[in-house]
């Protein structure tokens, strides 16, 4: 009951806290705008009747600190959950509370509340708000680390993993736990600096004696094992931590998800997700721009592929995409509007290696044909597969349906991001490099991408298209 209590106070105390600095934040935000309300500022006046935005400011605060309370932000966190810093929720809350005010505001009909105030107001608390959160970690983790309020943790397999949780926990003191030691059934005596206990059999023997807050399983033999020491633990109330085994292969967080009653970890890069929504929303915004720049070339390439040749302007080729999907990739038509049925004509003339057919005299070309060749120009119409999402403006080029050999597993391994517009193959040479070396680069680049070398790679398109080397 004393434990109940005492957080009570805690969450009132914070709470209490952030009143007191949100208000704070209020007066000093209307010092800096006076000009722009039309009443008189004194911190006495706030929530009076001298206030004409008292109860818009009353409510404001009420919102903030449910919304704090929402995102967990009256509790001592010792370990980071979610892996998300305490000041983006902070941020987070003071958004979504600043949202819901703008809202009643506009519902109210409140007009004469300057926006800007507002929007400074929400950037003031936030900064307030996150600060003092700031102080109270480094002061609670220098008391914790002195050992107040300190629990007594057992960790569960004494193997590489146990081992090295021990050596992390013992490196992190603000977390707060002190090792007991390990229980393990095929070791003994000290683990480094930690004793093995005993075996599993033992733990609730060791749970009494060692007067244990806190259990880290790291390993276990089997299934009936684990189960034992849930039910042990739950019937001694005391929590348990769970190393997910091949924690080690991941390089972010993983993902907590259910599937009806059953809870499932999902191992997810999701540093790699961000990535590559990062790279979608890139794509977006430059596809479009370069569609407003580019309109005026798009519309004469069109009007010259007309008066040059009988055919459609646009020419589909069918691509394999991302995981396989095959797509209809667009180009200005450079060739004669019968060329795939001439095709068979030319096969033994090919002059690249691979499954790719390329010959720098095609008879099949139109004289525009050539040039817009010689300048990538017939590519262009690309950036509507940008638009639509089937592929990027960097990445591997996509395969033609019938040009990809799906035995060779590293043609297959380019399908596992959206093909390019352009990519290394086209800034080194293009045609006149090797079909071996276009796997290689495209390969690693699927390993290697990043924001920089995207740009670096779009940086260098332009002046490798000038040259016009390996164009046909």
């Amino acid at each position: 009951m004393k434990s109940r209590l005492q957080s009570i106070f805690i969450v009132c105390a914070y709470a209490a806290i952030d009143v007191a600095l949100i208000t704070l934040a209020f007066y000093w935000t209307l010092c800096l705008r006076v000009q722009t309300v039309h009443f008189s500022v004194s911190l006495p006046s706030f929530y009076s009747e001298h206030d004409p935005f008292r109860q818009l400011f009353m409510v404001w605060t009420l919102l903030i600190v449910f919304s704090h309370h929402a995102h967990g932000l009256y509790h001592t966190r010792r370990e980071k959950a979610g892996g998300r810093p305490e000041w983006v929720e902070v941020a987070k809350s003071t958004i979504i509370s600043t949202l819901g005010i703008i809202v009643l505001a506009f519902l109210l009909k409140i007009q004469d509340f300057p926006r800007s105030v507002m929007v400074l107001d929400a950037l003031v608390i936030t900064v307030f708000c996150f600060s003092w959160r700031l102080l109270k970690n480094v002061f609670v983790n220098y008391l914790v680390s002195k050992g107040y309020n300190n629990f007594n943790a057992l960790i569960i397999g004494a193997g590489p993993t146990g081992l090295l949780l021990a050596q992390e926990i013992s490196l992190q003191g603000a977390l707060g736990f002190k090792i007991k030691g390990f229980l393990d059934d095929e070791k003994k005596g000290l683990v480094e600096e930690w004793p093995v206990l005993g075996k599993l059999d033992a733990l609730p023997h060791v749970i009494q004696r060692e007067f244990i807050h806190k259990i880290f399983i790291t390993s276990y033999t089997d299934d009936k094992s684990f189960l034992k020491i849930l039910e042990t633990a739950k019937e001694e109330g005391i929590a348990v931590r769970v190393v997910p085994q091949g924690y080690q292969y991941m390089t972010s967080d993983f993902i907590k998800l259910n599937i009806g009653p059953i809870p499932v970890l999902e191992y997810s890069d999701t540093n790699e997700y961000y990535r590559r929504r990062m790279k979608m929303v890139l794509d977006l915004i430059l596809s479009c721009l370069l569609m407003l720049v580019l309109l005026p070339v798009l519309i004469l390439v069109a009007i010259f592929i007309k008066i040059d040749s009988p055919g459609p302007v646009f020419y589909r080729s069918r691509r394999y995409g991302r995981y396989g999907r095959v797509f209809d990739m667009y180009k200005f038509r450079s060739m004669v509007s019968n060329a795939d049925g001439l095709l068979h004509k030319l096969k033994d003339k090919n002059e690249v290696d691979g499954p790719i057919f390329k010959i720098k005299k095609d008879p099949r070309i139109t004289r525009v044909g050539v040039f817009l060749r010689r300048f990538s120009l017939d590519e262009l119409p690309q950036i509507l597969n940008v638009l639509k999402g089937d592929m990027s403006l960097v990445g591997p080029r996509p395969f033609p349906t019938n040009q990809l050999e799906k035995e060779d597993l590293r043609q297959l391994k380019r399908l596992g991001i959206r093909p390019g517009i352009t990519g290394l193959w086209q800034i080194m040479g293009r045609s006149d490099v090797s079909f071996e070396h276009l796997l290689r680069w495209d390969i690693w680049y699927i390993k290697n991408w990043s924001f920089w070398l995207d740009l670096y790679i779009l940086m260098r398109t332009f002046p490798a298209v000038l040259k016009g080397k390996g164009a046909y």
